[in-house]
């Protein structure tokens, strides 16, 4: 019989030191929940008792049979035809603003996540081969930037871009895209930072310039995982729109919030299945170009 293999003493002590931060993490979420629905059941003001009075239920029954008709005189809106069209257009602008939303959020990152990668402005991967003040102060100017465009709701964004734009789908799609910028910039500066560094000594030995290695060294290897970025945040842009339409923003959403507004319930009805129906017609087509993307 051979002997078992053992790990190495610095091994074991690397696997131990990583077991007990398993350990000491999920001992501190469970006392954090603990404490969290502890708070929610001991504060009178949480509303958590009502979720166990009758009256609730009713009210929440009474709401979805107005959402499906019950009780509103006429025809319901989502069994007439002409309102399917009419929302049908609100539907097709929504899908719009959502894909200008992405095509500027996408290039915007596309053009500088490169400079916001640690590697690239001052490390191994730099076009310099060292770090030089210029890059230094870009890294750094574009890593506050994707704070504060991710840091700040679209929302917000939205209500201080109507200001001075229009209401339409402009400012919702500008507002969306800055949110998802600073999103995707940082995430494409970390899948840089976490790159195969070993190809671009080679490609330097062969005579390749800063931005040679950069455009056959650095973006073949993270162009998949930006593009996977880029669909999974379209898949969450078309469900954040309807939020800025609230402001004006033009799409369904406006529409939604004057409905909600005048208590035009089977129209609500009728925008919330334009809205799964968009909803459900991205995240397939996401899931079949990523599925192109890994063959």
């Amino acid at each position: 019989m051979k002997p078992m293999y053992r790990l190495p003493s610095a091994a074991r002590q690397l696997v131990q030191s990583f077991t007990g931060t398993i350990r000491l993490s999920l001992i501190l979420f469970l006392a954090l929940a603990l404490a969290s629905w502890g708070f929610i059941l001991v504060d009178a003001n949480s509303g958590f008792p009502d979720l166990f009075m009758a009256e609730t239920w009713s009210s929440a029954a009474g709401f979805l049979g107005k959402l499906a008709g019950v009780g509103e005189e006429g025809t319901p809106a989502f069994l007439q035809g002409e309102r399917w069209m009419e929302t049908g257009i609100l539907a097709s602008k929504t899908l719009a603003m959502s894909i200008l939303a992405i095509v500027f959020a996408g290039t915007g990152a596309l053009l500088t996540f490169l400079p916001a990668a640690r590697n690239v402005a001052m490390g191994e991967l730099s076009p310099h081969r060292r770090a030089t003040p210029g890059w230094v102060l870009l890294h750094y100017f574009l890593r506050g930037t994707f704070i504060l465009t991710r840091g700040v709701p679209e929302l917000v964004w939205a209500m201080l871009i109507i200001i001075f734009l229009s209401p339409g789908i402009l400012p919702g799609a500008v507002a969306l895209g800055l949110h998802n910028y600073g999103i995707l910039g940082k995430l494409s500066a970390e899948v840089v930072e976490d790159t195969d560094p070993r190809p671009a000594p080679s490609q330097r030995a062969c005579g390749a310039g800063g931005l040679q290695v950069m455009g056959y060294g650095i973006i073949p290897q993270v162009l998949p995982q930006f593009i996977t970025y880029l669909l999974y945040r379209w898949e969450v842009v078309i469900r954040t729109t309807i939020v800025v339409g609230f402001v004006s923003a033009g799409g369904l959403g406006m529409d939604f919030r004057l409905s909600m507004s005048f208590f035009h319930y089977s129209d609500i009805a009728l925008l919330l299945a334009w809205y799964l129906l968009l909803v459900i017609g991205i995240d397939m087509l996401c899931a079949g170009l990523r599925k192109l993307i890994r063959e």
